[in-house]
């Protein structure tokens, strides 16, 4: 059984590189070897995919993890739940930042252009980090939680000083919610001469 779990993890590893070398000789030998470059990949993918990812980021990586708890710790699945609601609360923030702007002001004005590149990476930027740190606050909240349930049934008075420090827990997920809507804020007023808040609200 292992000897065929090696295979199988041989076989992916060995496709996955015959494959990213083709894709790399292919680009070299055929004079597109900069868009190989990373800087090449950010500035040419559409601001809509970040943001999107970013939105996306903010709600699955929210949820992973959550730890299922029964009847008997009805306060700690309110806990769990509210790590998924602080993704959810953010995924609908980033939403708002979507406006509509015509393709051709993007290709042609160089300023429309920066600040929809930098809004997008804001955005994505914003999203990865409100999905991380409650992805990591759900884990928190998730152990604790099991914790406060095996103390509980060991000695009932236990369980509110556990609940205590799963309030805590919880709190580093509201830390990354705030981090997530002032990074937020600050891509709707940024500034693409100065990167500095004050400019006009981002188009997209």
């Amino acid at each position: 059984m292992m000897s065929m779990r090696y295979q199988l993890t041989y076989t992916a590893s060995a496709l996955t590189t015959s494959v990213l070398t083709i894709f790399v000789l292919y680009y070299m030998l055929t004079g597109k070897g900069e868009q190989i470059s990373i800087a090449w990949f950010l500035n040419n993918v559409s601001p809509y995919m970040w943001a999107s990812i970013g939105i996306g980021l903010a709600v699955a990586l929210s949820v992973v993890g959550a730890a299922i708890i029964k009847t008997k710790n009805l306060i700690s699945i309110i806990f769990c739940e509210a790590v998924a609601i602080y993704g959810l609360i953010m995924a609908i923030v980033l939403s708002s930042s979507f406006k509509e702007f015509k393709i051709e002001e993007y290709n042609n004005n160089h300023q429309v252009y920066q600040k929809n590149q930098m809004g997008s990476h804001i955005i994505f930027g914003s999203g990865i980090t409100v999905g991380f740190v409650n992805l990591l606050c759900g884990i928190c909240v998730g152990i604790v939680g099991s914790g406060a349930a095996l103390a509980d049934a060991a000695n009932a008075q236990l369980f509110v000083k556990i609940l205590i420090v799963e309030i805590f827990g919880s709190a580093i997920g509201l830390f990354g919610l705030i981090v997530g809507v002032y990074l937020t804020v600050f891509s709707e007023n940024v500034d693409v001469n100065t990167q500095q808040p004050g400019y006009a609200k981002l188009l997209f």
